[in-house]
């Protein structure tokens, strides 16, 4: 159907080192091919000379008998079918190819699901249909093949008898690949396990660790940034976290939300940007941006965030996970940027807003997430380049003259379409070690400190305000009162009181962890 050629021996493909020689199919191809400008998939796939089939962290290896024909269809047919639905690849070839082509293509098979699902993802990406008639017969079949991906429900499209399963629309839709991690995690049932194991505790624990965790999640927020905000902006910003999931995602809800986390907008334009942003730093000697990320454009914004609503609102299906919903929103927010500050607090607010929404947290104690993910700071930074940086080589942009970049090119899909699987793949890291460690440490805590202050109340009778200033001293130098302590707060207990006391607390702070 054309005169390209789509097999491509090879040992190296773009810097990725193959794990063997053999002919390069699918979408890597395909790329190729066509000299698509886009960043290469995560996963590549390659036919041996071997009769084995196997896969490595970059590459799905396949016996001879699985090559696909020198044509874009058969290729086409293979990358969907072994390789699963690749929106921002698809999009890009259809915009390279004629009208003509892909509807020769389509009427090749007829009735073929591949040949149906390029029909209904050409008319859906591209907003222009085929001179096709509507299918009359065949069964329905989902266009996200679930071993491959995960979809939601989905709605029938009649004239491919086609079941759109897509997790979004056509303005936002990343994707998330069905893996091994994954699969285990989802099949733990983490909100389980989480409402199980806080059930064993009193209503009046669990209501001061909520206070508790949701101001350490949000100074961890802040922390992340590299800021050290005051206590009252922590809680004022953990009170709104607290509040995650009562209000519908909306454009005016997150520009409310910016408002609260930057306590001094004097400097900076509250509200979307109306220019062009990046992340990074400036080059020392002449001010002239090196970034890191480049945020999207600033015209495109308002179909950026609509997408990205709307699709939070199909998220909500109860078939999707929760975790996976709550990545596929908020990274897709903070790729977007579409703020001058506040998009990464933004970003873990949604977090929580998806997680609320969708019951992964309904004993009214917030998932601190923020805390772990502060935790893990590199491997978040990873998962963030990960997409970042394979993008920054097609997007061409110009300095502005006060430092900031301006984009040049068309770089809206980048956006809307991107594999989201090693940013769920994070997040479910750190809610399991959110389960695991942060929130545990909190409420065992505050048992610890109760049978503390049990024994104080019961041997002394201070008052509640003195016995936090006790346990913050012991705490801060490992269960001994220093001696400006004893001339001081605590001069009126004895030399035995003082031995009582911190013995009790190295027994309860210390040998019990």
């Amino acid at each position: 159907m054309n005169n390209k050629c789509y097999s491509l021996k090879i040992t190296v493909f773009h810097g990725r080192q193959a794990p063997e020689v053999g002919t390069l199919v699918g979408y890597g191809a395909i790329v190729e091919a066509h000299h698509l400008p886009v960043p290469l998939p995560k996963k590549l796939s390659l036919i041996s000379t071997k009769k084995r089939r196997y896969s490595t962290t970059h590459w799905q290896v396949f016996t001879p008998r699985h090559e696909p024909e020198n044509n874009l269809y058969k290729q086409l047919v293979f990358a969907l079918k072994y390789e699963g639905v690749d929106l921002l690849v698809l999009k890009k070839l259809f915009l390279t190819i004629s009208k003509a082509q892909i509807t020769a293509i389509i009427t090749s098979e007829m009735l073929g699901q591949y040949s149906r699902k390029l029909w209904f993802l050409y008319e859906w990406l591209l907003e222009n249909q085929l001179d096709i008639p509507d299918l009359s017969t065949g069964n329905y079949v989902p266009l996200l093949d679930q071993k491959l991906q995960y979809g939601i429900t989905g709605i029938k499209s009649y004239r491919q008898r086609i079941i759109n399963n897509l997790p979004g629309t056509r303005e936002f839709c990343p994707l998330i690949f069905r893996t091994t991690p994954l699969e285990n995690y989802i099949a733990a049932q983490l909100s389980k396990q989480k409402n199980d194991y806080l059930n064993n505790f009193r209503k009046d624990v669990l209501q001061r660790a909520a206070s508790f965790l949701l101001l350490k999640d949000s100074k961890a927020s802040f922390t992340i940034e590299k800021e050290n905000p005051g206590t009252n902006r922590a809680m004022r910003w953990g009170k709104a976290i607290g509040q995650a999931g009562n209000k519908p995602l909306s454009v005016e809800e997150l520009e409310r939300l910016q408002q609260i986390v930057i306590e001094n907008a004097r400097f900076i334009k509250l509200g979307l940007r109306n220019e062009g942003g990046f992340v990074g730093e400036h080059d020392r000697s002449t001010g002239g941006p090196l970034p890191e990320h480049i945020s999207a454009r600033h015209e495109d914004l308002p179909s950026l965030l609509s997408g990205l609503i709307s699709a939070n609102e199909l998220l909500q299906d109860e078939v999707y996970d929760a975790v996976l919903a709550a990545a596929i929103v908020a990274f897709g927010f903070v790729f977007i940027h579409p703020f001058e500050d506040g998009n990464g607090r933004l970003h873990r607010y949604i977090i929580h807003h998806v997680l609320a929404k969708k019951e992964f947290t309904n004993q009214g104690v917030i998932f601190p997430v923020s805390s772990s993910i502060l935790e893990h700071i590199d491997d978040y930074r990873n998962v963030l380049e990960s997409y970042s940086h394979g993008l920054l080589d097609f997007i061409e942009w110009k300095e502005t003259p006060d430092h900031n970049v301006e984009v040049l090119n068309d770089t809206i899909d980048y956006y809307r379409y991107f594999d989201a699987t090693k940013l769920a793949e994070f997040l479910y890291d750190c809610v399991l070690d959110t389960l695991n460690r942060v929130i545990p440490q909190e409420v065992n805590y505050l048992l610890r400190y109760d049978k503390f202050k049990h024994f104080i109340d019961n041997e002394y009778e201070m008052p509640d305000k003195m016995v936090a200033v006790l346990v913050r001293f012991l705490e801060q130098n490992n269960g001994i009162l220093s001696k400006r302590t004893l001339k001081k707060e605590f001069s009126g207990l004895n030399e035995d009181e003082v031995k009582s006391i911190q013995d009790t607390f190295q027994s309860i702070f210390i040998d019990e962890l």
